[in-house]
């Protein structure tokens, strides 16, 4: 185990801080050899093709146009309905090469099959959009070079059949079917190094307090033959107070690829916390590898100190208990490639502003910005692994290998605190349809038997427990806990639209029978259209005017599911449509919110709605639009997720004249303290009168759950609708306003 300083026979001046990231972080001038980073974005030919040559195509330019990559080839205007193969070359020249350099092509991102040629050599082909494609060129580097690559990424027909291992890109109801993500989504480069290439680098938290932080690291090399090395660790303060904390081994490279493994004990650690808890400390990270005291390679990121645990799916940070309230993040974008830091932070931002302490990020490996933004933001983030709904069986090995890639490549990322390896592995083509087969292939696959949840998913949760043992995996998204059969996990509720599961109040049945089902669940919601002026956008201002099946087509509108529930064709207006199908939304998410609060760990430990904003223009579960503009469901899961909250659970949609009526509040604390909280309730007749009233002062505890603090009691002489209106606010908040409607008929 490595203490500060510690450096073997020879002490070893530690480096300056970089701000080095290939994802984008500038890279000032330093006093080192290696690596150089050479940028091939910019302009590059391609041409679609129906069949790939093997890197052997004429020379000429006929038939090729031109892009600036990163980009998808549907983001070039001849190419926007374009899907298949694409060619991609450019020639470019390179700095006079030196003996003893190394030189590497690195393509950070590419959608989703690619075969290189450098100067007509084959490289080999790559599969996976997320993972990087790294070959060494230094053999074949010349002053001048010509690259060529063959893509592909192709529409699968076979939905229930997949294996392109692509998650919501390829088959989800949230993104438009007609959106291909092929091409290169993150940049292209030829990274310089010297004799040994730090090809990946982990670390892991294994415990913490306040004196000092184990944290066992595992770092990939590739030398070229026998050398005696140092391996050099970092840690500078980065929105922090702290000293800077050196470690350093000697160890021998031996040739080709190896593994070095090892400890740090890092001196009074400031952990990671999220928002909602405290700071989220972050160090600078940088590991080098020197050969003779001079720098080879290295890598550089930021981490923090932290652990976190699912006790029987109740989360601790940092041993300390809390509630999870979140949203389902899709992609920032349906294209991926236009991502920047300053979008995933405004969009993390809003998160935080929502009262939000945590984010799926939903059946897909995001931009890496948004891991950097949640990291300095604060935000825990539940990361799948991009597999949504049924794949082909024999895609276990590809999985597998992408599998560990993902977790090699983001584990580092402190916000990063739960692996999920599928999303709903059921037998879904299309959820707009619900025949009588359809259903019966639903129920079969989700309480019976799939071979994708019971030995696909099984296989890759193992694979990533092995992989990572500091962090909670779950299986599947959406599986149910059958008592006496299986104990399940996070469940998926649609009460209120799917009307396969029935209406709303179905809920509570389930609620009252399986209890276990709501530790921890991740999604639920309902349509609707975004405001007036983002739907005039994409819809157009007349609604006599539209294409209600392109909508449904391209917009992800469920117009049957919608009909079920909301009598939206009988709409006047686009903004009468607005307001129906916003107001259903809010009513919809309260309802679950409501109930999960209520059984705050009791045995809720979690609440994440489906979903938080659209990828591309959209009728969808969003509360926010693809413009960011906030529904009114926005508004209203930012109140049902205060940190304190009061509440009512109304047992019944409607009430009778004359019969008495008793409505319990009900109140709870997410904060870390104990705050007392002055409370007024009261009902309101459709006249306008008060009819009951109660107000007092109530103390909780430091995040507490929920409690019932008062009782009203209405006997209602009169049909109409009945407001119960609930005010409070505590010695450091403002006052918060949360009402409900109480429906009596004769």
């Amino acid at each position: 185990m490595l203490r500060p300083d510690d450096v073997g026979s020879r002490r070893l001046t530690p480096p300056p801080i970089l701000r080095y990231n290939t994802f984008g972080f500038a890279v000032p001038e330093v006093r080192m050899a290696f690596p150089l980073v050479t940028s091939l974005d910019g302009r590059w030919r391609l041409r679609p093709t129906t069949a790939f040559q093997h890197g052997r195509y004429p020379a000429d330019d006929a038939g090729w146009i031109e892009q600036d990559l990163p980009a998808h080839w549907q983001s070039h205007p001849l190419l926007e309905h374009y899907t298949g193969r694409m060619l991609y070359r450019r020639s470019f020249s390179h700095a006079t090469i030196v003996a003893g350099q190394r030189h590497w092509l690195r393509c950070n991102g590419v959608f989703y099959r690619a075969q290189a040629y450098f100067n007509e050599v084959d490289l080999g082909q790559h599969e996976g959009y997320f993972a990087p494609y790294e070959r060494e060129i230094t053999r074949w580097l010349a002053e001048d070079n010509t690259l060529l690559f063959e893509v592909e990424c192709r529409d699968e027909r076979d939905r229930t059949n997949k294996r392109q291992i692509t998650g919501v890109f390829s088959h989800w109801d949230s993104i438009d079917p007609e959106a291909n993500p092929g091409g290169f989504w993150l940049p292209i480069e030829i990274i310089t190094t010297g004799a040994a290439r730090l090809h990946t680098v982990r670390l892991h938290t294994s415990h913490a307090n306040p004196a000092a932080a184990v944290l066992r690291f595992s770092a990939e090399i590739d030398a070229t033959g026998t050398h005696d090395a140092a391996l050099r660790w970092t840690f500078a303060p980065h929105n922090i107070a702290g000293e800077v904390q050196t470690f350093v081994e000697r160890r021998t490279l031996i040739p080709g690829t190896q593994t070095l493994v090892g400890s740090l004990t890092l001196r009074d650690p400031q952990l990671w916390w999220s928002h909602d808890m405290g700071h989220p400390a972050l160090y600078d990270v940088t590991c080098e590898v020197l050969i003779e005291d001079i720098v080879s390679d290295l890598q550089q990121f930021r981490y923090g100190v932290r652990t976190f645990e699912l006790r029987d799916w109740i989360p601790y940070l940092n041993g300390e208990r809390l509630f999870a309230k979140g949203n389902n993040y899709p992609p920032t974008d349906v294209r991926l490639a236009s991502v920047t830091y300053e979008r995933c932070a405004a969009d993390l931002e809003l998160a935080r502003a929502c009262n939000m302490n945590m984010l799926r990020v939903h059946a897909h490996v995001p931009h890496p910005t948004l891991l950097d933004a949640a990291d300095a933001m604060g935000m825990l983030l539940w990361q799948d692994f991009p597999l949504q709904w049924l794949y082909a069986a024999d895609v276990f090995d590809e999985a597998a290998r992408q599998a560990r890639l993902m977790i090699r490549q983001l584990g580092n990322h402190p916000s990063i605190v739960i692996w999920c390896m599928h999303n709903e592995p059921v037998h879904v083509v299309d959820t707009r349809r619900e025949n009588f087969l359809s259903r019966l292939r639903v129920y079969w696959s989700l309480f019976v038997w799939n071979d994708n949840r019971n030995v696909l998913d099984a296989r890759l949760k193992q694979l990533a427990e092995t992989e990572d043992p500091t962090r909670p995996v779950v299986r599947a998204s959406g599986e149910y806990a059958i008592p006496g059969v299986r104990a399940g996990g996070d469940a998926h509720y649609y009460f209120g639209w799917y009307t396969m599961y029935g209406p709303l109040r179905a809920f509570e049945r389930v609620m009252q029978l399986f209890p276990v089902n709501l530790r921890f669940v991740t999604e639920f919601g309902a349509q609707s259209f975004p405001n007036l002026a983002s739907s005039e956008r994409f819809l157009g201002s007349d609604i006599s005017q539209i294409d209600w099946e392109y909508v449904a087509a391209r917009h992800q509108l469920q117009p049957e599911m919608l009909a079920h529930w909301v009598d939206w064709r009988s709409a006047p207006s686009l903004a009468a449509l607005v307001d129906l199908t916003q107001d259903y939304q809010v009513e919809v998410n309260r309802f679950y919110i409501d109930r999960l609060r209520l059984h705050k760990y009791r045995p809720a430990g979690g609440c994440l709605p489906f979903m938080f904003h659209d990828a591309n223009p959209s009728v969808s579960w969003s509360i926010l639009d693809y413009w960011r503009v906030p529904k009114r469901s926005y508004a209203a899961m930012q109140l049902a997720y205060s940190t304190q909250y009061a509440f009512t659970i109304l047992e019944q949609d409607h009430y009778a004249v004359g019969a008495p009526i008793e409505i319990p509040v009900y109140l709870v604390n997410d904060a870390r303290t104990n705050v007392q909280v002055r409370l007024s309730a009261r009902i309101i007749d459709p006249e306008g009168i008060i009819v009951a009233a109660r107000s007092r002062n109530a103390m909780l505890a430091a995040d507490s759950m929920a409690m019932e603090v008062e009782r009203l009691q209405l006997t209602p002489p009169a049909s109409g609708r009945y407001t119960l209106q609930l005010r409070w606010s505590t010695d450091t908040t403002d006052e918060l306003v949360n009402t409900y409607e109480i429906h009596v008929d004769t």
